[in-house]
């Protein structure tokens, strides 16, 4: 039998030298060597007799290790949002993996781990400067971009539907034909979509937006209401303010049940937008409520006043609440929403009869998961470690980084800092909040622009489209970014880039 004793202390050890590392000295990606060996070195059969944890062990440090990025690791990363795991939020994610907990079913009597899911949501909406009392139901989930998506548009399906139901109800005369008793539907949970659409007359759910993220039209795929349900009402195509005639328009349209979802900083500018029911998308806008309310903050606050009137709230953690892969949130007003849509009937072995009562309700109830790994543990452990001074200081950091560089893009004569409206010192100081959107001026220079930054392993950005031209975009989330440091540090490795480029091009 193959040896499956724990792995060696030295594992550990590796583990700590590797996170103790400087950020500064750490390459971004791997080499190309290792990566080919690291792939070559896959087992590519199942063992009949294992090759116990001390070869394991080895393969994983030797092999898999070096070939990931340090996408968490790193304060040079800015792909797509990306935070790193405090110091805090690593030891909790240690003792989750070590105990295993299956956060799912509120069992007080047994262990605390739902307890601490409640504590840690309650600590969040008070990080966020939200009225705890007012928003009494709130669960982690796997991630705001699929998971929270989900769960808002079903909150909004059920609110909207189920309340066209019911107006119905109050005025007719007449019942529908249908083989259900009309009297008898009364929420989609229950009876469906398409028989309570028919019972309420209406022919769609439209969902209201603007500059949507990709994630909500996958979300409205999952819930039934389709990609194609998702409309625009911007100004423009490129703005991120809503046609406030026209959304007006479309709700009073009587064939239609309407959701209202608000992106609370829209993902390639990081820029905020100042009879339905409203969902706020906010992966990382949310965090700027921390933000002092200084002069040179006032723009992006202004950008999250009224949240408290949404009637649900999605957002990620491990983005700039810096905890690990994978941790969304989502808050609702209404209490016992979720559970309409997710609750798990007729489960008898989920019945714990004489067990302790309070008001904590069980997780599988009020998400798409019935065995939930217990991620609120680093949530709690980062948020009590630092609490609201530190993650004040920690986003301002990561503004104070975003705007440095952002003003070496709008001087330098090679490059445009996107929109255009911010293409200032003024518009800097005002709007940039931790993202960084620009493109260089001459096309052959901008279609290599990130491949080019990204090959140097010193920084890493993401490659976008700006008004159908390719953009490089830079996200500010990890914990670890120091403004003046991480900004020379991104100058350089563009300088760099843009003098190779010059060379090449025999341009002086």
């Amino acid at each position: 039998m193959a040896d499956t004793r724990v792995p060696p202390r030295r594992t550990q050890e590796q583990t700590l030298d590797i996170i103790s590392e400087s950020s500064n000295e750490r390459s971004i990606l791997p080499n190309t060597a290792n990566l080919e060996r690291a792939h070559s070195s896959l087992v590519g059969s199942l063992p009949d007799k294992g090759l116990g944890i001390e070869w394991t062990t080895n393969h994983l440090w030797q092999d898999i290790v070096p070939a990931l990025n340090g996408q968490s690791l790193s304060s040079n990363y800015y792909g797509f949002v990306t935070g790193g795991v405090t110091p805090a939020a690593r030891v909790g994610e240690n003792i989750v993996s070590a105990f295993d907990q299956n956060a799912a079913v509120h069992l007080p009597d047994q262990t605390v781990a739902t307890s601490v899911e409640d504590s840690a949501l309650k600590l969040l909406l008070d990080l966020l400067n939200f009225d705890i009392a007012a928003w009494p139901t709130r669960t982690l989930t796997t991630g705001r971009a699929t998971a929270s998506n989900i769960l808002g548009l079903a909150c909004g399906r059920e609110y909207t539907v189920n309340e066209a139901v019911r107006r119905k109800r109050q005025r007719a005369s007449r019942p529908t034909g249908l083989d259900i008793e009309e009297s008898n539907v009364e929420t989609v949970g229950e009876h469906g979509l398409l028989t309570a659409c028919q019972v309420a007359g209406i022919n769609n759910v439209q969902i209201l937006t603007t500059m949507p993220h990709s994630s909500l039209r996958k979300a409205a795929s999952v819930v039934g209401l389709g990609r194609s349900c998702v409309r625009e009402v911007s100004l423009s195509s490129q703005s991120i303010a809503f046609d406030l005639d026209r959304l007006e328009e479309e709700l009073k349209n009587p064939a239609s049940a309407s959701i209202v979802v608000i992106s609370c900083a829209e993902v390639n500018t990081g820029l905020f937008a100042t009879g339905s029911y409203d969902d706020v998308h906010a992966a990382f806008g949310l965090f700027a409520r921390l933000l002092d309310r200084k002069p040179e903050f006032h723009a992006i606050h202004r950008g999250t006043e009224g949240l408290e009137v949404a009637d649900s709230i999605a957002g990620d953690s491990h983005k700039l609440l810096n905890v690990p892969y994978d941790c969304g949130f989502f808050f609702s007003r209404h209490s016992g929403r979720l559970q309409e849509v997710f609750q798990n009937p007729n489960a008898s072995y989920l019945n714990f009869d004489g067990m302790k009562r309070d008001t904590v309700e069980s997780p599988l109830n009020m998400g798409l998961e019935n065995s939930r790994r217990f991620r609120a543990l680093p949530v709690y452990a980062t948020l009590i470690s630092y609490g609201r001074h530190g993650y004040r200081e920690m986003i301002e950091r990561q503004v104070m980084f975003a705007r440095k560089v952002a003003l070496f893009f709008s001087q330098n004569p090679h490059f445009d800092l996107l929109p255009e409206l911010i293409n200032n010192s003024a518009g800097i100081d005002q709007y940039i909040y931790i993202v960084v959107l620009f493109r260089a001026k001459d096309d052959n220079l901008n279609t290599m622009l990130v491949s080019s930054i990204n090959k140097t392993s010193r920084a890493y950005v993401s490659g976008t489209t700006w008004q159908g031209r390719p953009a490089c975009r830079i996200a500010a989330a990890n914990w670890q970014i120091e403004p003046a440091r991480d900004a020379e540090k991104v100058v350089r490795v563009v300088e760099d880039v843009l003098k190779d480029w010059k060379q090449n091009q025999n341009i002086n």
